[in-house]
């Protein structure tokens, strides 16, 4: 009888649709099938029916989790307020930035100098990365990162635009909801690699407007875009 048994659940299983299909295959098809089979065989199709139901429906949850949880990163509108060559490093620009912070501007270093003159990163507006941890660049302590839109080959990138009037210290969000949760910390975002997951998923669409995952990047002034480069992604 165990062998039967086995063998018809496998027949069962085997004839089944797909697994995805199986929920709606429970109330329609099962009944219809194992209802013609003696009592224990039924039971025992019946049951895989159930244990594949059940490992569908745990599995939705686990996949619309895949994607990150950007709203984790405090990415915030920013001005240049100065910009100098590094003393030991000719790829990368000092910048003070201010994001509206009491303590005054922080600052950055990013590796520009190949990319945008020094003039043009005078008086800037920017978006950076508020919560990543310091690191230290050639001697150079920097508080943050400033975004930008590079092609496939890297030969040219240029920072985030934010649109004119929005305010200086002002979140960014993604979409349509406005509404986000405390930002992680800068230990968390380390630890856990946040930047990493993120950072893929952010691109510029073929409008220039930046994005998280085909969600447009916004301040209450409007979209984030890049000067000119669309299909582009952001780093």
């Amino acid at each position: 009888m165990a062998c039967t048994t086995a063998r018809v659940a496998r027949s069962v299983v085997a004839s089944a649709a797909p697994l995805p299909a199986i929920r709606g295959l429970k109330a329609v098809w099962a009944p219809v099938a194992l209802r013609q089979q003696p009592a224990q065989q039924r039971r025992a199709a019946a049951t895989l029916v159930v244990r594949a139901t059940a490992e569908t429906e745990a599995a939705a949850p686990a996949a619309a989790a895949t994607t990150p949880d950007v709203t984790k990163m405090d990415i915030r509108v920013g001005r240049i307020v100065s910009c100098e060559k590094h003393p030991d490093a000719d790829s990368l620009y000092v910048e003070q930035i201010d994001i509206g912070e009491p303590e005054g501007p922080r600052t950055i270093v990013s590796g520009l100098v190949k990319y945008v003159p020094l003039e043009a990163m005078q008086d800037r507006p920017v978006i950076i990365i508020a919560n990543l941890k310091p690191r230290n660049m050639r001697g150079i302590k920097s508080h943050g990162m400033v975004l930008c839109a590079s092609n496939e080959e890297h030969t040219e990138v240029e920072p985030l635009a934010p649109p004119e009037g929005a305010p200086v210290g002002e979140r960014c969000w993604f979409g349509e909801e406005a509404e986000q949760g405390e930002p992680a910390k800068p230990n968390q975002v380390d630890k856990k690699k946040m930047w990493e997951e993120v950072q893929p998923l952010l691109r510029t669409d073929g409008g220039r407007v930046a994005g998280f995952a085909g969600r447009a990047m916004m301040t209450s002034a409007g979209a984030v875009t890049a000067p000119s480069l669309a299909d582009a992604r952001i780093s």
